[in-house]
């Protein structure tokens, strides 16, 4: 099924539950291609949502939440790859002068943290790195676009990033769930220890950018100290 039967009219949209109870795959679809496609979709749960999304598919038919593997999947796939390439495509179009607009401190932040991994690690490997970091992920597209990223390269690499990302995830948490007796006892405490886990790289990134600048003044004062 792409819907569950008990939507719920008040939807939180940080909250991989209520987003899947209410839309089901679709919902995963929507989240992953805003998440990655548009960078007003930043702040979305993606990693959280692909893991609930494969626990959910391991829960009983009669549970509140149950999703089909196959949807699942399916969602997960077309939402990424689809949001990454209009990403893209948003970013040839708009040009440097896009990525110049944002105002956003934690987008900021992504711009010089992609533009770093793009001169780092060249387009390939970073463009499919950057799947597997909040905010990087949605900002990488549009700068590789900006930046002239060949179209063909880029899409090569995003449809690799893109899979291993979203469908590793989700059957990450299908995994985790068949391995555990009577799963649907257990969703809600596990469900926050993932939702927590997925911060985790999203506070890794911000203080790694907040002690970049530290880094780089002492690092310029070096000389003048052993002069």
């Amino acid at each position: 099924m792409l819907l569950t039967h008990g939507s719920q009219l008040a939807v939180n949209v940080l909250d991989p539950n209520s987003l899947l109870s209410s839309f089901g795959a679709i919902g995963i679809l929507v989240v992953l291609f805003a998440e990655t496609g548009l960078l007003v979709g930043f702040f979305l749960p993606g990693d959280s949502l692909l893991f609930t999304a494969g626990l959910f598919t391991t829960t009983s038919a009669k549970s509140a939440v149950h999703l089909s593997l196959t949807w699942v999947l399916l969602a997960a796939a077309v939402g990424a790859l689809l949001g990454a390439q209009t990403g893209y495509l948003i970013g040839r179009r708009g040009g440097p002068a896009l990525l110049a607009k944002v105002k956003n401190p934690k987008l900021h932040e992504a711009v010089e943290r992609s533009g770093e991994m793009l001169e780092k690690y060249g387009y390939g490997k970073a463009i499919v790195l950057a799947r597997f970091i909040p905010l990087v992920r949605t900002v990488l597209n549009p700068m590789a676009g900006a930046l002239g990223v060949p179209a063909k390269v880029f899409t090569v690499w995003q449809v690799v990033g893109g899979l291993l990302w979203s469908l590793g995830v989700t059957v990450a948490g299908n995994a985790l769930g068949s391995s555990i007796p009577n799963i649907d006892h257990y969703l809600l405490p596990i469900i926050a220890v993932v939702v927590l886990l997925s911060l985790v790289p999203v506070a890794l990134e911000i203080r790694r950018a907040r002690r970049a600048p530290a880094k780089a003044a002492a690092m310029s004062r070096a000389p003048e100290h052993k002069a």
